[in-house]
């Protein structure tokens, strides 16, 4: 029912958006007398807010169409090598004759109700010198019901599958969520001997064992039953769309509960919006504005998948306590001994706390010292590690020197 209403609202709502949209647009046509009447700016950076807070946000792109090699600016072309129905495998091509000698990068993005597209700042960083493939999530509201049901242990079959197309000498930069199936997928490979087993695999902000440091979206998710989450967090989605009657974690709720962790620092950033607006800083007003339009872009989960998270990595620690069994395989971590491992946390990070990511360290017990890195940032959050002036600055060189150390090309 809150899906049917969450749709009822867009509709119910969209003559208001047109009447916003529409007064916006005359309030800033310079031959329109009412624009320069006193208090226009003031209703005209209104409505520009407004639209910002309510339209219905689709996909975003990359935009990624060059980037810069030794001062030579390089085409880029995005392209899917690989369609999975819940995940297409894409690569930047960059037009360049020596793209195989720089090392192979498979990005793993979350699977957590943004789109791939959040790492857009991380894909752009390590796009120079590596050769880079990303995992494009499909929203789960546009697929098919008769496509079939999508769960944990799909998604680390997923990640094998990749690894084993992108052949032998791939490294893995595992982005949040994602750490726990790229460790567990490494274990597996590893204790078949698997060839396609990843040179390196880096985790950043990852909840590899949430008894460390736990976040208070932890604590939800430990002391909340699944009875609770089942009834509370899983949604039928309605027609018209694609996947209707499809059971999914939609989207909007998970962004309603990020904003709320941080509900006075993004209504802050709105304010300071509408102040750049009516000052006429654009420049400032559109720096927010395409940070919104990416992170209120969401896309709905597979129910499956969502629920033996929150069971399997948030209430039973499974992976920590050696217990992960994944299509009758035992995920045991000390079977990675060829695999160097790096992990990252942010020193303010809400999200996944202090030690939840270094974890790893200590299950990939037969790996050895010298294939082992960790990085604590200071004065970063959660977005932070992945993103911004200090990802790219302090965060990407020490991770472009960890894999070029463990490159076996």
């Amino acid at each position: 029912m809150l899906y049917q209403l969450y749709e009822f609202q867009h509709t119910a709502f969209a003559p208001a958006r047109y009447m916003i949209d529409l007064t916006q647009r005359s309030l800033q046509n310079p031959y329109n007398p009412f624009a320069h009447m006193p208090g226009a700016k003031q209703v005209s950076a209104a409505c520009d807010v407004m639209e910002l807070l309510t339209r219905r946000y689709g996909k975003p792109k990359f935009g990624l169409d060059t980037t810069e090699v030794d001062g030579v600016d390089i085409e880029v072309t995005e392209h899917d090598v690989m369609r999975k129905t819940f995940c297409h495998l894409k690569h930047f091509e960059r037009a360049m004759e020596n793209d195989k000698d720089d090392p192979r990068l498979l990005v793993v993005a979350p699977l957590s109700g943004h789109y791939a597209t959040l790492l857009r700042g991380t894909v752009e960083a390590m796009l120079p010198d590596h050769d880079v493939y990303i995992t494009d999530w499909q929203d789960a509201r546009n697929i098919a019901l008769y496509e079939g049901a999508f769960d944990l242990d799909d998604y680390i079959d997923h990640l094998i599958e990749f690894l084993e197309f992108l052949g032998p000498n791939t490294h893995v930069l595992a982005v949040c969520q994602p750490s726990v199936p790229v460790l567990a997928a490494t274990a597996i490979m590893s204790a078949e001997d698997n060839p396609c087993v990843p040179a390196s695999i880096t985790m950043m902000g990852g909840p590899i064992d949430t008894r460390k440091s736990p976040t208070v979206v932890n604590e939800l998710s430990y002391k909340r039953s699944m009875k609770w989450f089942e009834s509370h967090a899983i949604h039928t989605v309605p027609w018209p769309n694609v996947g209707v009657m499809r059971k999914v974690y939609p989207g909007f709720l998970q962004l309603s509960a990020f904003m709320n962790m941080n509900l006075e620092d993004h209504v802050g950033a709105h304010r300071k919006m509408f102040d750049h607006l009516v000052e006429g800083d654009e420049e400032s007003a559109e720096k927010t504005r395409l940070f919104y339009e990416e992170y209120l872009a969401v896309m709905d989960l597979p129910a499956e998948y969502y629920l033996q998270t929150i069971r399997e990595v948030f209430k039973r620690h499974s992976l920590p306590k050696g217990e992960l069994v994944s299509r009758g395989r035992p995920v045991k971590c000390e079977a990675i001994t060829k695999t160097a491992l790096m992990t990252v946390e942010g020193e303010l990070d809400d999200i996944s706390g202090i030690g939840q990511t270094r974890a790893a360290h200590d299950i990939c017990s037969n790996l050895p010292k010298e294939m082992k890195l960790h990085h604590e940032q200071k004065g970063v959050g959660h977005y932070g590690i992945f993103n911004g002036r200090k990802w790219k600055n302090q965060i990407a060189p020490k991770l472009k020197k960890f894999i070029l150390t463990h490159n076996k090309g």
